[in-house]
């Protein structure tokens, strides 16, 4: 353990994220990890943020933000060219001239203990959480904690899907969820997965539970569920994703604290959802 009030370094801060989330969590496909920076570069003041989008890399770096820990990826792919002309290039520029490094926690953040889907499955209110699909790595986690991609759990009571669905606009403050199926169906068992969850959809028509939560779903999985005699609830990307911000924030503050770190940790204040209810 480091001294009381020692300076924290890029390294620290993903060793701390490691912990949190895995790597060995994330999907093959995944692009997780450090994006843009260096390990030895120190960290004074760190931003937690959905996307690394151009407005909020600019903006970080206009505030002296030394770090920006992501969900998103800032890319997928190996890039063939750094272009400082397009968005990506844009980014990357900024963030090296500001001496500031990029880090994302997707997919091994979605299944990690307490991580996006811990978080929204218990603010819906659901109990006895485990996952849709465990994840097949072993953590230092302990075998109660559950670890792998979705949630199912159960309500604290039976309600119906109308019912359900007007819960979660409440609890989440949405001005709006798009529901499919039975309004009258009584559910007691749901399933919930963080940002798109078409994936997901066929391991949750295998399960018991009545109604999925999830987000970018689409018309013909609407109609998928209601030929199962299922509920669906589509609560939209961005809000099953941003509600992670303020517990990770504060989970890695605790870290830093037991670490004695001299280390500010805020979630950016500047992002919203792309689409409006209008």
């Amino acid at each position: 353990m480091k001294k009381n009030g020692s300076m924290a370094c890029v390294a620290d801060i993903i060793q701390a994220m490691e912990y949190l989330a895995p790597p060995c969590l994330a999907e093959e496909w995944d692009n997780c990890g450090l994006q843009v920076g260096s390990r030895q570069w120190a960290v004074r003041r760190i931003w937690i943020a959905l996307d690394p989008l151009t407005s909020v890399v600019q903006a970080a770096a206009t505030e002296k933000i030394d770090m920006v820990i992501t969900h998103h990826p800032l890319f997928f792919q190996p890039l063939r060219t750094i272009d400082a002309d397009t968005p990506v290039g844009r980014i990357i520029e900024t963030a090296l001239s500001a001496r500031m490094a990029l880090y994302a926690a997707h997919t091994n953040l979605d299944s990690a203990f307490q991580g996006v889907n811990d978080v929204l499955a218990q603010a819906i209110g659901l109990r006895d959480l485990r996952p849709m699909i465990p994840a097949e790595c072993a953590t230092h986690k302990k075998n109660d904690q559950p670890e792998g991609l979705g949630r199912v759990g159960r309500l604290g009571e039976p309600v119906s899907l109308a019912a359900l669905a007007e819960q979660i606009k409440t609890r989440l403050k949405l001005p709006v969820v798009k529901v499919a199926g039975d309004l009258s169906r009584i559910v007691e068992y749901v399933a919930v997965c963080s940002g798109s969850g078409g994936s997901l959809l066929e391991t949750f028509l295998d399960m018991p539970a009545q109604v999925y939560v999830s987000g970018d779903l689409r018309y013909h999985d609407a109609r998928s569920v209601e030929d199962a005699d299922r509920g669906l609830i589509d609560i939209g990307h961005f809000c099953s994703e941003h509600i992670v911000l303020d517990p990770l924030a504060e989970r890695l503050r605790d870290l830093a604290r037991e670490k004695g770190w001299r280390v500010s940790i805020e979630t950016c204040p500047l992002e919203r959802d792309p689409f409006a209810s209008l």
